[in-house]
């Protein structure tokens, strides 16, 4: 079953080269907690901090955050 949800998040960060776990570190979660988020469609402000997250990992490869 492929994913569904969140899908503008997860072929951002893939576009970028920005792994999962690189957004969830900058969020202060764990991976496994910030992939249980990504399974149902996350609010437009939230959606927004991530995609401004990525651009900045993508930026900044030598830093996460």
């Amino acid at each position: 079953m492929a994913h569904t949800a969140n899908k503008e998040i997860r072929s951002a960060a893939k576009t970028a080269n920005v792994r999962l776990w690189q957004i969830a570190a900058c969020l202060g979660i764990s991976d496994a907690h910030f992939s249980r988020k990504l399974r149902f469609e996350l609010p437009a402000n939230e959606r927004e901090r991530i995609m401004e997250i990525i651009a900045n990992i993508s930026s900044q490869k030598a830093k996460v955050c």
